[in-house]
């Protein structure tokens, strides 16, 4: 019972659209800039870094502290870490307070593999993500980067990331986290990955 509650706890945790309201506190709808996400980075490019970094930091605590909070819990250890991992993360993508339509959830699952791995596994995604960027900006050369690409880069980082966790030895219930993560960032992407399928054929 505790389990359930802690999950729908989290959920609600993370559905709270803080960037959306940030904008619309600033007078802008962000669903209606650059790809439509409602996250901190289209809050940025409407509003300004100063919105945008709060709407980051707080994208990234909602999930970071239920996470920090249930950490040491009996009913959150072992295969029951999983569900309660998963919940800001699902509630950020599939947020009731926007319909279902979330946004992306990248901050989100800053802040919840900050918690569940004391911040390893978040430099260690930070770091790929990094890289990745670097290398595109490499072959772009002069060319403006796309809403694919940066997409893109975000799934390749996500599946990156398991080779660490794998490397890493880490917990058997981080790997299931990874998993339902990556499964809702590919979903939340299709449309680029679907792009990029296109442009393969």
């Amino acid at each position: 019972m505790m389990l359930l509650l802690w999950t729908a706890a989290a959920f609600l945790s993370g559905s709270l659209m803080f960037s959306y309201w940030l904008g619309l506190a600033a007078n802008k709808k962000i669903s209606e800039v650059g790809d439509g996400n409602p996250g901190a980075l289209n809050l940025w490019k409407a509003a300004g870094f100063r919105l945008g970094l709060a709407g980051i930091v707080l994208d990234f605590l909602k999930g970071y502290l239920p996470l920090l909070w249930l950490s040491g819990a009996d009913f959150a250890q072992g295969i029951r870490l999983v569900p309660l991992a998963l919940a800001p993360i699902a509630g950020h993508a599939f947020s009731p307070f926007l319909k279902g339509r979330g946004g992306k959830a990248i901050a989100v699952t800053f802040g919840v593999w900050s918690a569940v791995t004391e911040f390893k596994a978040a430099i260690a995604y930070a770091v790929i993500l990094a890289i990745l960027k670097g290398g595109a900006r490499l072959a772009r050369g002069d060319r403006t980067k796309s809403a694919e690409s940066d997409g893109l880069q975000v799934l390749a980082g996500t599946l990156l990331l398991a080779a660490y966790l794998l490397a890493a030895q880490r917990e058997a219930e981080l790997l299931f986290v990874w998993l339902g993560s990556f499964a809702i960032m590919a979903y939340k992407h299709r449309r680029e990955l679907a792009a990029w399928l296109g442009k393969r054929r």
